[in-house]
């Protein structure tokens, strides 16, 4: 009888303690509606059409406030205990899926979206060995000249460079130098092979090969020998990512346009990629796909993984090779070509598109978008148009009028270079160039 009684007991104990907490958090609720009305009733009134009337989750008459959205973004985040899916409709948590791509605040009077991004930066890697600082300089100048995103960059050198890097990146005015981050590496080869690797075509050129398992954690990236020059944003090059099917995994412009004049289709000693290859000068990788995908292969009936394909493949070519790396690329194409995706030719202009005479069509029609002074055009006589763009954009100074600085004395050069085929196209390589002027002239003024 007295274990009833002590269960019974024990129950009304519970019932009584249950019935309190009922009351508090009644009692609370009030305090909290009255708090909330008594805050809104301080507030001034809001101006019809004023901005900040923004809509919400929980109702409410005025909406959020900028500061209350993020009190509210603030108070809690998001974990493997509360996921985004268990949050409570007053709280939007730090670091969910959902608001990494964008979020849209719409004002209701307005009928106005406001649009929050938190852009990925355009990645962008160079190899420079030898006395290519200053022309990686130049390259990096026109990169973070015209662009309009955040960029970073990835600076692979030999050890002597370094301190020129450093050096004179950190010199850059702030409002150029804030664009953009930056980090150097040491050149670094396989140990088997490593002296072969180096003295492939050009000194460290095939360091591009290695950056998909040196740069295990970035997933896409867009490689540039150091003799390109950017006439656009580097983020049109880089919005090719997005076109990218499912198979894709590398984007390169052909070798040549016209096979007559073509080098793989009349004198490559190995598989090369399409009717006339293509050049590896500008290269955009999504990075991650490269890593985990096999490839097919001449060596094997096994299909082999980036890093188990390099040394076997220079093992088996390395006599019938001319352009190095290049060729590589060519090769693993050529058995994947599914893998490759092809941009035109104004992506990748070089003298072999003017230099007997204009075949780049895709130029005639829109203008060239990155120029790439191969053969040391930039440093001798021999395409003087290409040297003149070089010398313009290496002599601007920063934050400087481009127009009086730049356009015009380099309009002014190019008319010297209509005796040679190139120069007679030197429309195609100013006409996208005028427009990143006129986009950087007002943005000099903003800035000022």
């Amino acid at each position: 009888m007295r274990r009833y009684f002590r269960l019974l007991f024990v129950c009304v104990i519970s019932v009584f303690f249950s019935v309190l907490y009922v009351f508090s958090q009644l009692a609370s609720s009030l305090e909290t509606t009255n708090g909330w009305t008594e805050a809104r009733a301080d507030r001034p009134p809001l101006a019809q059409g004023d901005p900040s009337r923004l809509t919400r989750k929980a109702p409410g008459e005025e909406g959020l406030t900028d500061g209350d959205l993020n009190d509210r973004c603030n108070s809690l985040s998001v974990s493997h205990w509360n996921p985004y899916w268990r949050l409570p409709p007053d709280v939007c948590g730090k670091n969910c899926f959902m608001e990494s791509a964008c979020r849209y605040i719409v004002d209701k009077t307005l009928a106005t979206a406001y649009e929050v991004y938190r852009v990925e930066p355009v990645r962008l890697a160079v190899v420079a060995c030898g006395p290519r600082l200053e022309e990686t300089l130049t390259m990096l100048k026109s990169a973070v000249l015209f662009s309009q995103r955040a960029l970073h960059f990835h600076i692979f050198a030999e050890d002597e460079l370094h301190a020129g890097f450093k050096f004179s990146l950190e010199l850059w005015p702030v409002r150029f130098r804030s664009k953009f981050n930056y980090t150097i590496y040491p050149i670094t080869f396989p140990h088997v092979n490593a002296k072969d690797w180096k003295r492939l075509f050009k000194p460290c050129a095939s360091q591009r090969l290695f950056l998909p398992l040196i740069l295990g954690e970035v997933d896409s990236l867009l490689y540039v020998d150091t003799d390109i020059l950017f006439l656009q944003p580097v983020e049109e090059i880089w919005n090719f990512l997005s076109q990218f099917n499912s198979s894709h995994m590398a984007a390169m412009a052909p070798e040549h346009e016209e096979p007559r004049i073509g080098w793989y289709n009349r004198f490559a000693r190995h598989p090369y990629y399409g009717k006339t290859g293509v050049n590896s000068g500008v290269m955009l990788m999504n990075m991650t796909r490269i890593r985990a995908n096999h490839f097919k292969n001449d060596m094997t009936s096994v299909h082999l993984q980036w890093e188990d394909l390099l040394m076997p493949l220079l093992q088996k070519y390395k006599l019938n090779i001319t352009w190095g790396d290049q060729d590589l690329l060519n090769i693993i194409f050529h058995h994947n070509p599914e893998s490759l995706f092809v941009f035109p030719c104004q992506w990748n202009y070089r003298p072999d598109h003017c230099i007997y005479g204009s075949n780049c069509a895709a130029a005639e029609h829109y203008g060239v978008y990155i120029l790439h002074g191969n053969r040391g055009v930039y440093h001798d006589d021999k395409q003087p148009a290409f040297r003149a763009i070089y010398e313009a954009i290496q002599k601007y100074p920063f934050g400087g009028d481009p127009v009086s600085l730049l356009l015009q004395p380099l309009e002014e050069t190019l008319k010297n270079t209509m005796h040679t085929y190139c120069g007679r196209s030197s429309h195609l390589l100013t006409k996208k160039l005028q427009e990143s002027v006129r986009n950087m002239e007002k943005d000099n003024h903003r800035a000022r």
